[in-house]
């Protein structure tokens, strides 16, 4: 697995993080769809974790990340450090979809509004209440086109913040598996003067959500002296925003037997402005605690510890939690396999290797390593086995080479 952020964003030169590209930064690229649900053109921003042309071959969940212009940085920057960087395997490597706004108010809002004070005039909400036909598009033209054009797995999150918290929630509550996950920012729950909230809290009361992840962050959205305390008794409209979330915070804890698997902040010191990038690292933590492949100490130094067997039932865990099956990164499992053959735990090193080959039977770096272990411990027989195999997928010089001297001490 490279930990180089290997990306092309080769329409948008200003974004900061990324790979180089003829001198400029970039970090993914700009495609676009012509929706015949919104009878437009809808751009995407898109992060692919191995680049455009993905020379790795993997397959990756994807997120789609909602006001994509504005959070597509924080998100791609932060799903590369937590599954790439430094060997961090927090997360799995996934592909990111910013979905760019054409219409914000329309496709981000569930029903039409005339007007709602303070935060909305008439003016601002004249075209709302698109937000049906915009998960129609989600759903029907944009999901197909990712999986059609992109390595996907069957693993979906949504992303939204503020209007686009609020759409996350809705398509959770009416389309519920059109996501694996919902991570929600802050979101508008104070909309339609808070009956929108009242119908939300009375459906979760008839819904299931087996095998659903939600996140839910809220920040700090009072005036200056009034607290969380004050404003669950306060019923001015400038509150409205902050009380709506926790009434739904709460009603989500509160329904422990809807199968949901719930996570939830309140961000003391965070602005509404400020909170989505804390808040989706926080989300990512959680609906990825299972993820990373946890060892002890006695994993190292107890040599007669199935290090190799602990790898396959972890991962065998987490396949069965995303849907797919999900293998441990090929350099990371060869990395512990050296250590331990460098230690002189053989048994353990043997393992490993095989295990890789296992996970990565297409793999030439696994059948070699696997052949320089059979010829380190002795036999030869296994390793010219390993070597051919290897060679059979891919000539390599120095693989030949080897094969050829093990020939040849053979015939001796």
């Amino acid at each position: 697995m490279k930990n180089l952020l290997l990306l092309i964003f080769t329409a948008f030169v200003s974004l900061p993080t990324g790979a180089q590209n003829n001198g400029s930064v970039v970090v993914g690229t700009i495609d676009s769809i012509q929706s015949k649900v919104l009878n437009e053109q809808r751009k995407i921003w898109v992060y692919l974790p191995q680049g455009k042309q993905n020379p790795s071959g993997n397959r990756y969940p994807v997120i789609y990340l909602l006001d994509g212009t504005f959070h597509f940085l924080s998100v791609a920057g932060m799903v590369q450090q937590f599954s790439q960087v430094n060997g961090n395997t927090l997360c799995p490597e996934m592909i990111v979809v910013g979905i760019v706004n054409t219409d914000r108010t329309r496709d981000l809002t569930p029903t039409h509004v005339a007007a709602d004070p303070p935060y909305m005039d008439s003016t601002f909400s004249k075209t709302s209440g698109g937000g049906e036909q915009f998960l129609s598009f989600v759903e029907k033209e944009l999901i197909p086109y990712i999986d059609s054009h992109y390595p996907t797995q069957p693993y979906r999150m949504l992303i939204g913040h503020s209007f686009g918290g609020l759409m996350a929630i809705h398509s959770m509550m009416y389309h519920t598996r059109l996501f694996n996950a919902y991570i929600s920012i802050d979101p508008s729950m104070w909309w339609e003067d808070m009956s929108y909230l009242k119908r939300t809290k009375e459906m979760l009361q008839q819904k299931k959500f087996t095998g659903v992840s939600l996140y839910l962050a809220y920040a700090h959205t009072l005036a200056e002296g009034m607290d969380a305390q004050k404003a669950e008794n306060d019923t001015s409209r400038m509150t409205r925003h902050f009380r709506a979330i926790r009434s739904i915070d709460r009603a989500f804890q509160d329904k422990k037997d809807s199968g949901l698997r719930y996570g939830s902040k309140y961000y003391s010191s965070e602005t509404h402005t400020t909170v989505p990038l804390i808040a989706e690292h926080d989300a990512l933590r959680f609906i990825f605690s299972r993820y990373q492949f946890k060892s002890s100490t006695t994993d190292y130094t107890d040599p007669d510890v199935d290090i190799a067997g602990k790898y396959e039932n972890h991962f065998n865990e987490v396949s069965q939690f995303l849907g797919y099956r999900v293998s441990p990164a090929e350099n990371f499992v060869q990395g512990w396999a050296a250590e331990f053959f460098r230690i002189k735990q053989y048994a353990k090193a043997g393992k490993l290797y095989a295990l890789t080959v296992k996970y990565y039977p297409e793999s030439v770096d696994a059948h070699q390593s696997m052949g320089d272990f059979y010829v380190a411990t002795g036999d030869r027989t296994r390793a010219i086995d390993s070597y051919q195999k290897a060679l059979a997928l891919k000539e390599r010089p120095e693989i030949r080479s080897k094969l050829n001297e093990l020939k040849k001490a053979g015939s001796k």
